[in-house]
């Protein structure tokens, strides 16, 4: 299996052990890498009751077997642990280079456990590990952490380095994991279980080479599939105008979150703060990540007025919807400033975004007032009443305390029916797409192991007919407002998304490309002799492996459901009176997936899968 290394470094914060544990062969045949090794290697060594902020939860950062080797998009890396926010699984995903540098110091992840007593940063320089002292980088920001770590005297090589900032230091329960400025892990509270940790960062140095079992094969399978994304007119599209050009095509949809999705058309807003102005005004360039032919990351500036910004990233599209048509703005200057804000304190601006939004309906409402926000004022598109909040959420004053525990719990201590304000499933905020819209998304909302995902799958894709892949039976032209059939399509792309996890590549080049190129890179990257039925399988191996440490955690078909507002139907907008028939949805796709009545998988699917160690803790 020659581009594994083999070894995931085992770090104790609280007796400062530091150890290498080899991982043998059909273990990572069967899980791959990513989240799908990470699930499997929690199920072995965390016990499901764990409190997500407490020492004994383990935090694992992985690479996947393709990192490393150029491959297009083959440079993220994945975060898991047990999810503060959600109480049950978390992972999130994020760009940049870590991925790669960690191949290259000869390691496939980082299982981090135990919690130091001051803060603390993990430096690696290819086999040499040690925990150092960072008391002087707590209370930096992130891009300030980085500026200090990407100069220091690690070794020739700058070092690839992960950090939090404020949020995670200040356990706001969805603080991000940073990968350099402009990368980020962000969903499901990796950041806090740092903060808890007092783990700052990490720093790596890795100078080795990943060698592929086929060489000249990969070498070929490389230009091929990075000539196909090149190519590619969505994967274009991104080049050009970045993840936020969605904002300038998907209003007429009714997939534009506004004014927390109550409203189902953001008219001139969404182009205000869309892909189309950031190009023409405020661009400066484009950036990639290692190993990636698109480029859909933005540089951004702002010269001139109260938002001014210096060069640095600019927002995806989930921020820019965050801050722009879900909390009513549509001044471009202010949501490329609290984008940098939000970057800059480390924390997730989808869920910090619905915070902010589900906090405005209460005030609207008459739920909360001036009193319970110090004197201030909550009102939607008010560019000064954001900036506060966000500043008390971050750093936990007044209200912000109380937002900084995730929608779910804060609709809890408020309560009067606040809970019809939310958007979240298992504890999730939504992302900056409605299941109105696209019922398939709808359903998979429902279904995701981390709760409402865009990414655990590839549905929203395929609803948006970008893509197509007919070796699984995913043969494209879908409409989004329908839910025949999506029970089936929902099914086969979770199990492509899990892949993707695994494989730990990038969904938006994996767009251009198919099953078949994907398990040919696994062949010649590997060297197992996979076909294309053996990986699907993997994938559905790791779908239910999540799912039953859910279950271990708490979860049953109860909590498979949209939230009130996603089933209320819009009154305008080219979703209007829409809404997806989520019991027809659930029961084929409890049939599809192998789930019974109490929403476990079955135990005859689990021994199919030879998932038997988790059966028996189910069963």
């Amino acid at each position: 299996m020659p581009t594994y290394t083999a070894k995931i470094l085992e770090i104790d914060l609280s007796s400062g052990n530091i150890a290498a544990a080899e991982l043998d062969e059909d273990t990572v045949r069967r899980f791959i890498g990513g989240s799908g090794l990470a699930a499997k290697l929690f199920l072995d060594r965390v016990s499901p009751d764990v409190d997500p902020l407490s020492p004994e939860n383990v935090l694992f950062f992985m690479a996947g077997p393709l990192a490393g080797t150029g491959l297009p998009g083959s440079s993220r890396f994945t975060m898991s642990c047990k999810s503060p926010l959600t109480g049950i699984w978390g992972e999130g995903t994020g760009g940049g280079n870590f991925a790669p540098a960690l191949k290259r110091a000869g390691y496939d992840g980082i299982a981090v456990r135990g919690a130091s007593d001051r803060p603390v940063m993990i430096a690696i320089e290819d086999d040499k590990a040690e925990i150092r002292d960072a008391s002087t980088l707590w209370g930096k920001d992130v891009y300030e952490t980085i500026d200090l770590l990407a100069g220091g005297a690690q070794g020739k090589k700058k070092p690839k380095i992960l950090c939090i900032g404020p949020a995670g230091e200040n356990l706001v329960k969805f603080a991000a994991i940073a990968n350099g400025k402009d990368a980020f892990a962000a969903r499901t509270g990796g950041g806090t279980v740092m903060g808890a940790k007092k783990l700052k960062a990490i720093s790596v140095v890795g100078t080795g080479k990943v060698e592929g079992a086929f060489p000249d094969e990969l070498k070929a399978l490389r230009k091929e599939t990075t000539k196909k994304v090149s190519e590619n007119i969505i994967a274009q599209s991104l080049g050009a105008m970045g993840t936020i050009m969605a904002l300038d095509v998907s209003g007429p949809l009714g997939d534009i979150p506004t004014k927390n999705y109550s409203l189902g058309d953001p008219g001139e807003m969404a182009v205000k703060v869309g892909g189309g102005v950031m190009t023409q005004r405020y661009l400066t360039r484009p950036e990639a990540c290692e190993a990636c032919p698109i480029g859909c990351k933005r540089v951004v500036k702002v010269d001139e007025g109260p938002y001014r910004v210096e060069e640095g990233p600019g927002p995806e599209y989930e921020t820019a919807t965050a801050f722009g048509p879900l909390l009513m703005n549509d001044n471009m200057p202010a949501v490329l400033k609290l984008s940098e804000k939000v970057n800059r304190y480390g924390v997730d601006s989808i869920s910090c975004g619905a915070a902010i939004a589900y906090a405005m309906e209460c005030f609207e409402k008459g739920l909360i007032s001036t009193a319970d926000l110090d004197g201030d004022s909550l009102r939607w598109g008010n560019v000064d009443d954001i900036f506060a909040m966000l500043d008390k959420i971050v750093f936990r004053k007044g209200l912000g305390d109380v937002l900084a525990e995730g929608t779910r719990a804060a609709a809890k201590k408020i309560g009067k029916h606040s809970e019809d304000f939310t958007c979240e499933v298992k504890g999730l905020d939504s992302p900056m797409h409605d299941g109105r819209a696209l019922h398939g998304m709808g359903l998979a909302y429902a279904m995701s192991n981390r709760g409402a995902c865009h990414l655990q799958h590839l549905d929203l894709a395929l609803e948006s007919n970008w893509c197509a892949y007919p070796e699984v039976g995913l043969n494209g032209g879908y409409v989004g407002m329908e839910s025949e059939g999506k029970a089936e399509v929902v099914f086969k792309s979770e199990n492509l998304g899990m892949l993707t996890n695994a494989c730990v590549i990038c969904q938006f080049n994996f767009l251009a490309l198919s099953v078949t190129d994907l398990v040919d890179m696994m062949r010649f990257a590997t060297g197992f002799d996979y076909d294309l039925d053996e990986l699907v399988a993997c994938g559905e191996r790791i779908w239910m492996l999540k799912r039953g440490l859910n279950n271990l955690m708490g979860v049953t078909a109860a909590d498979d459901r949209l939230p009130k507002r996603m089933m209320t139907p819009f009154k305008e907008g080219g979703a209007a009176g829409s809404i997806p028939d989520m019991e027809k949805m659930l029961k084929e796709y409890y049939a599809f997936r192998g789930l019974d009545a109490q929403g476990r998988p079955t135990k005859e699917r689990l021994d199919a899968l030879g998932l038997t160690r988790l059966a028996e803790k189910l069963y």
